[in-house]
């Protein structure tokens, strides 16, 4: 009977996974078709024509590029803010006692305990008594709050992993904290904060709410291009090929980061 019921429940999460894998897999199938699909009209189950005309469309617009460069300007800006803040934060929670740390150490998940938009919305009402309101740095600001829980969180998991007994094997043998910290400490926890990073990266260029809110209509982000083309124009290609180029980070971080899922370093991070 105990048999019967294990097999039973085995179909059951085999089906479930595929139902996930489908509504996952066949929307990115269907864009990625859209993306080299010359003519597909309706009710043709495959493109009547495939080619590259709307990636040479896409590409030739100037406001394509320059959306590209402020979304890598940004993403490239608002990790390097983020890592020179957090890491030195992460290391304190990982390695110090201090009033009132648990408090601060979940209170970083604030911003994503709460629906995003309104938050958003009251940040905008500050920013603009600023003046940041359609600015660089207003978004950089903004997009900040979105790096938190991957930068310190998963860092904390990182630097509490490191084995002690090497750094005071090191320490024992004269070595100074700055020698620890860049022989022991840092080779242990460098990938995990590496993947940490470049989470960070990813997610800060994928970020639509805070660049549309608070940069639009000044500073343009390729996600927020992208919903434009997806809302004005009435060639669905355009988008498509936007999302296929928006694919790129995602594949990259994925490789990246699969270590700090398989590790459950993500896991410890929430333990504590």
């Amino acid at each position: 009977m105990n048999t019967l019921v294990h097999r039973r429940a085995d179909w059951t999460g085999i089906i479930m996974a595929v139902v996930l894998t489908l509504v996952i897999v066949l929307p990115l199938i269907v864009v990625g078709t859209w993306a080299f699909a010359n003519v597909w009209r309706y009710p043709s189950v495959i493109p009547q024509e495939f080619g590259l005309r709307f990636w040479y469309q896409t590409l030739a617009r100037a406001d394509v590029w320059t959306s590209i460069g402020t979304s890598l300007t940004l993403s490239l800006t608002v990790t390097a803010l983020s890592a020179a803040i957090c890491l030195p934060a992460a290391y304190a929670f990982a390695r110090m006692e201090f009033p009132g740390r648990n408090i601060l150490f979940f209170s970083f998940l604030a911003g994503h305990a709460f629906p995003k938009f309104g938050l958003l919305v009251a940040i905008a009402g500050i920013f603009l008594q600023l003046n940041l309101i359609g600015t660089f740095w207003g978004v950089v600001l903004i997009q900040l709050v979105g790096t938190l829980l991957f930068m310190i969180w998963i860092p904390v998991a990182a630097f509490q992993s490191v084995d002690r007994r090497m750094e005071e094997a090191a320490r024992d043998v004269g070595a100074g904290p700055f020698r620890v910290f860049w022989s022991i400490t840092l080779p242990q926890a460098g990938p995990t904060i590496a993947a940490a990073v470049l989470l960070s990266f990813v997610g800060t260029f994928y970020e639509t709410e805070g660049a549309w809110l608070i940069g639009a209509p000044q500073v343009r982000t390729l996600p927020v291009l992208m919903i434009s083309f997806i809302n004005n124009q009435p060639v669905i290609q355009y988008g498509a090929v936007l999302s296929v180029l928006l694919w790129v980070p995602s594949f990259i971080a994925l490789m990246f980061a699969r270590r700090v899922v398989n590790s459950g370093s993500f896991a410890r991070g929430f333990g504590g």
